[in-house]
């Protein structure tokens, strides 16, 4: 392998898995209600054409699979023949596919299907196809990328994976803005804080406050130079107001797409954004203890807050039809990310 292409390779690697982990978790939520049958794991494969099933369903079980056949041939496209990293990355999604398929026999909410397993093979087909073709360019370009932009920092692929994770973080409607780490669903626990409006305010704009700043640092870690850093850091977390206003226009409506915009996100944004301008410039070491200190005072905040009163109608429509499935995965991404990153964190900082 080429050195210049490692990290590339390295990088294809950690979205194939995390990429992985989401289809899994998303085709067997909510994990729960197991139950014997007495109908055969592999029956639906004799089964006969679905009696419910609509073009939606087809397109979103080819367009989920898509990325993992892309991601999975990129990540063993080192290989020394030409196709071994196409067949291998098409055999691992069917795999993966007939696997989740068979597990779904056991679960009462979900329904096995051949065609689904159809469907989901071609996805991974043409993403491997679509990695057969631009895989050599987009390795080549992410290499010399990475050497402009990025810092020759230890696990710096890893860091970019969980960055990549952060944006489905906004997708969730139940949290505050930027928030993450809100264990008290998991654990069955209620908010600390009773709901007053001005508690709730001062409570909203550290959450969004600590994890702008947290996330901030977290990219600026990332990033060769101090003045790369004060543009690409301002648009990717304007990325994420992105995917939040487009989040909130889908689920509530156009009309709504502004709602999540309360005064204590504005004051969070505010204080968050003025501190990362001051702390970006500061030594590595330093800014990586902020970000630790800052991810971690934003986590048990997001714990202590009351209800979110501006999410319960997203909320509603989230958990309906299509977006069942959708809701549990982002939900499960905005849970684990502190948990995740901030190991990631500590270990940066003891190599640095």
């Amino acid at each position: 392998m080429p050195h210049h292409l490692r990290g590339s390779i390295l990088l294809a690697r950690y979205l194939a898995l995390a990429w992985f982990g989401l289809v899994v978790y998303g085709s067997l939520h909510p994990f729960s209600g197991w139950r014997d049958t007495g109908v055969s794991p592999i029956a639906f494969l004799e089964g006969d054409w679905p009696h419910y099933w609509t073009a939606f369903d087809l397109a979103a079980n080819v367009a989920v699979y898509l990325p993992l056949g892309f991601f999975f041939t990129l990540a063993l496209s080192h290989l020394p023949w030409r196709y071994i990293g196409l067949i291998l990355a098409v055999i691992l999604v069917g795999a993966t596919s007939f696997s989740l398929e068979t597990a779904q026999t056991w679960l009462p909410s979900r329904v096995p299907s051949n065609l689904d397993l159809a469907c989901n093979t071609l996805g991974g087909l043409l993403g491997g196809l679509w990695a057969q073709y631009v895989g050599p360019r987009v390795l080549t370009r992410w290499a010399h990328l990475e050497q402009r932009l990025i810092a020759p920092v230890p696990h710096a692929e890893l860091g970019l994976t969980l960055l990549g994770l952060w944006l489905l973080v906004p997708l969730s409607p139940e949290t505050l803005l930027f928030g993450a780490g809100d264990l008290r669903q998991a654990l069955g626990l209620m908010g600390a804080v009773p709901f007053a409006a001005e508690s709730f305010v001062l409570i909203e704009a550290s959450v969004t406050g600590f994890n702008t700043i947290a996330v901030g640092l977290i990219l600026r870690w990332l990033i060769a130079q101090t003045r790369w850093a004060y543009i690409i850091v301002p648009l990717f977390l304007l990325l994420g107001l992105a995917v939040r206003t487009l989040a909130t226009a889908i689920l509530i409506g156009p009309q709504e797409a502004l709602i999540w915009v309360t005064p204590g996100a504005k004051m969070g944004l505010a204080i968050g954004m003025l501190i990362l301008a001051l702390a970006i410039p500061l030594p590595a070491t330093a800014r990586l203890v902020l970000a630790a200190m800052a991810l971690m005072a934003g986590t048990v905040l997001v714990n202590m807050a009351p209800p979110n009163p501006y999410s319960l109608a997203a909320l509603a429509a989230w958990r309906q039809g299509h977006f069942l499935n959708f809701n549990g995965l982002t939900r499960l991404v905005a849970t684990l990310w502190p948990f995740l990153t901030l190991p990631f964190l500590l270990l940066t900082t003891r190599r640095q």
